[in-house]
């Protein structure tokens, strides 16, 4: 695993003029080394995705629709293979690997199956005014142009693959760019596109240095951007270019409010259970993990010493071991910030009721209550495997306290009630409401983004092909309706 590895221009293998190494977080250890596009490769991957953009477009869809049914049964075949790569290079916890191949499995045959029902055409009567006699419109759905993805280190294959897939679905040429702590589960879709049948040029993946992406993001021969990362980049790409298309999905920091209904010794313990495991998988590093519980006050006692027992049980060490809980953080760098944070809220008044102590890259599952509202913790995005809890009055107290962030991605509601849940899904200002179960529930058929400062538009493979292609309408004349 610590060979050379190349990059993929316009459907081919190609090595570059330099190197960078990627690390296992975990240990240190070199995993691989990476070549990098010098800028006439770059400019030759979006000529050739350009000029190959009209033909694409009108690839017939069982070409397209065979191409990406390759990829997702390859992935199959090849699933320990790549989910030890994705372990080594992210840190994260094999069995969590595991099951990221499996998503993204499910998002190639997602794509094939939409690629060939994408299109068919919405026919619309115009004869329901006079001077509409005789006319009928027919509307579909046509590629905005070539889409540049950029997907961010979490989750190195399947946000890959949800920039890639509905790409290729809709008939869109792609060029990807791996985030560059973990480009090697990227890179890999490569070898698998590469044994398809997909016209040259129509996709490339390049570990560009984040240094060059604003003359790629610049690029008039890229009208659609998809970015998934941080809300400062994502903004300043969008603001960058007002003019392109641009779909940001940009974090939050995940609600899981459980309310009074949800009060027997079954139910507090399942609460208990998902809300620990899933404040802590990925290390805390999924835009939707849980960073807050919000508990009504008539189960807060009750929960509280579930949810800190539950978080202690989280097993954690080397993510190579399949009992592994939670492994390390992308980087060092990335636990000493969580490490601050936490700090912080506990010298303004928090309480720390499990956690609080790093080890390197690694940072131990954290519990915190009475978290000032004013300290970073409370207001950013944490990213790391900390959980605060605070006790509220109520749904309409619980509601608001959700809605109390700049951020608005996704929330969980523990609750049986049918109303409530309906509630919840009107007033919770988020892109989805998943009702008995924690915010981090993500089918990937499904629309998913965020409002507010979580970013703009949806992914979910039929929804990012509506976002990569825009309706022409045909009208035909002289038709006997």
């Amino acid at each position: 695993m610590t060979s050379t590895h190349a990059f993929w221009l316009a459907g081919r293998q190609v090595t570059g003029e330099d190197t960078f190494d990627v690390t296992n977080p975990w240990d240190g250890r070199l995993v691989g080394k990476v070549g990098v596009p010098t800028d006439a490769q770059v400019e030759e991957a979006v000529a050739a995705a350009y000029a190959v953009r009209d033909e694409f477009a009108a690839t017939p869809a069982h070409v397209r629709a065979a191409a990406l049914d390759h990829v997702s049964k390859r992935l199959v075949e090849r699933t320990e293979e790549i989910a030890q790569l994705i372990s080594a290079e992210n840190g994260k916890p094999i069995k969590w690997a595991r099951g990221e191949v499996g998503r993204a499995v499910s998002v190639f045959r997602f794509a094939a199956e939409e690629a060939r029902r994408f299109n068919g055409g919405d026919a619309q009567r115009l004869d329901t005014d006079a001077g509409g006699q005789g006319r009928l419109a027919l509307t579909r759905r046509f590629p905005k142009g070539v889409v540049l993805g950029i997907a961010p280190f979490n989750f190195p294959l399947n946000l890959c693959a949800h920039k890639i897939a509905p790409a290729i679905a809709a008939g869109a040429p792609i060029i990807l760019k791996p985030a560059p702590a973990t480009p090697l589960s990227g890179l890999i879709l490569g070898e698998l596109l590469a044994e398809t049948d997909l016209p040259a040029g129509s996709w490339s993946i390049l570990p560009v240095a984040n240094d060059k992406m604003p003359a790629l993001v610049q690029d008039e021969r890229l009208p659609v951007i998809s970015f998934t990362g941080s809300e400062k980049v994502g903004y300043a790409i969008m603001d960058s270019v007002p003019r392109k298309h641009c779909t940001l999905e940009l974090g939050g920091n995940g609600a899981a409010v459980v309310l009074a209904d949800y009060a027997s010794d079954e139910d507090l313990d399942w609460a208990a259970g998902r809300i620990a495991t899933f404040s802590n998988y990925q290390g805390g590093q999924s835009c939707i993990s849980v960073q807050r519980v919000i508990a009504d006050a008539s189960v807060y006692e009750r929960l509280l010493p579930r949810i800190v027992a539950a978080v202690e049980a989280q097993v954690t060490g080397d993510p190579s071991d399949p009992k592994t809980d939670v492994g390390p953080l992308v980087s060092e760098d990335a636990a000493k910030r969580v490490e601050s944070w936490v700090q912080e809220a506990v010298e303004a008044g928090a309480t720390l009721h499990a956690g609080g102590k790093r080890d390197g890259a690694s940072y131990a599952p954290t519990v915190l209550t009475d978290v000032p509202s004013e300290v970073t913790i409370s207001c950013e995005e944490v990213f790391g495997p900390v959980l605060t809890v605070q006790k509220v009055n109520g749904e309409a107290e619980a509601f608001a306290a959700v809605n109390d962030s700049k951020y608005g991605l996704q929330a969980g509601v523990f609750t049986h009630d049918l109303q409530t849940a309906f509630r919840a899904h009107r007033a919770l200002e988020v892109g989805g409401v998943v009702v008995g179960d924690v915010p981090s529930y993500r089918a990937d058929q499904m629309p998913y983004g965020g409002v507010k400062q979580s970013g703009v538009g949806r992914e979910g493979v039929k929804f990012a092909m509506d976002d990569y292609t825009y309706e022409r309408v045909l009208v035909l004349t002289g038709l006997a309706l």
